[in-house]
């Protein structure tokens, strides 16, 4: 499958209509308090709707401590800068913090539009008129089924929790390894959760203007995409949904 004709018309409506808007929200968003533990660090305290319960990383723990340093890394305003691996850190707990803090984050943004996205308004989950995703967990649902897309986001969601709860895949006490499928099944979350931004995107922006939330949502993506192409974690066919958007926000940054 290729990406419609009309993404570029997308993606750049996208980004000629919150140039000056995302700026100004990008500068009062980096200077939000980073006490705000509970919450993604690129939100601060501006929404407490999620669509799920948000995953929180233990206090005390090494991984709370690679979350501060992501948010004082993130505040400077240098998105690159602040997906690298710190120095002297392990790469498992570095994408096992990032992937926690990513679930948030998408969490909350998918939180603001459930009202949007209903059996009736999205009764296939698609990330425009090429592309559609059907679930299929592997264990749960084996044969790929076709389904609403709110429905589908809940599956995904709720695997998604139930693979961070799992302390065997995502340990938060210092000391326990991580076993030795811990990336695979990394990379299989975020190209999940990939999805959830294509739905947005392609379904949702209309309304996520109308909650003046696309400052949130482009600095959110933008954040994620860096990410996983630092560390290689979604191949480039599973992002053509959204590959003009992705060479739009990330050039001016090479």
């Amino acid at each position: 499958m290729r990406i419609h004709s009309g993404c570029g018309k997308f993606a750049a409506r996208c980004l000629c209509t919150t140039r000056t808007r995302t700026a100004d929200r990008d500068q009062q968003q980096s200077s939000e308090p980073a006490r705000q533990e509970k919450m993604s660090f690129l939100f601060g305290n501006r929404s407490s709707k999620t669509f799920k319960p948000k995953k929180n990383i233990p206090e005390g723990s090494h991984q709370y401590e690679l979350l501060k340093h992501a948010e004082a890394t993130l505040g400077s305003g240098n998105l690159r800068m602040a997906v690298m691996l710190p120095d002297g850190e392990d790469l498992n707990e570095w994408v096992a913090v990032n992937t926690v803090d990513f679930f948030n984050q998408i969490n909350m943004l998918y939180g603001t539009i459930t009202d949007f996205c209903s059996e009736d308004s999205c009764p296939v989950m698609s990330a425009g008129p090429k592309y559609e995703y059907h679930w299929a967990d592997g264990t749960n649902i084996k044969k790929p089924i076709k389904c609403s897309a709110p429905k589908y986001i809940d599956y995904l969601m709720t695997w998604v929790q139930d693979q961070l709860d799992d302390e065997t895949l995502f340990p938060s006490k210092i000391g326990v390894p991580f076993r030795k499928n811990f990336m695979s099944v990394a990379k299989t979350i975020l190209k999940r959760l990939f999805r959830v931004y294509a739905h947005i995107y392609h379904q949702h922006f209309d309304a996520v203007m109308q909650l003046q939330e696309e400052a949130h949502l482009n600095t959110s993506f933008k954040h994620f995409i860096f990410f996983v192409q630092e560390f290689n974690l979604i191949d480039r066919k599973e992002l053509a949904p959204l590959q003009e958007l992705i060479e739009k926000l990330t050039t001016k940054d090479r």
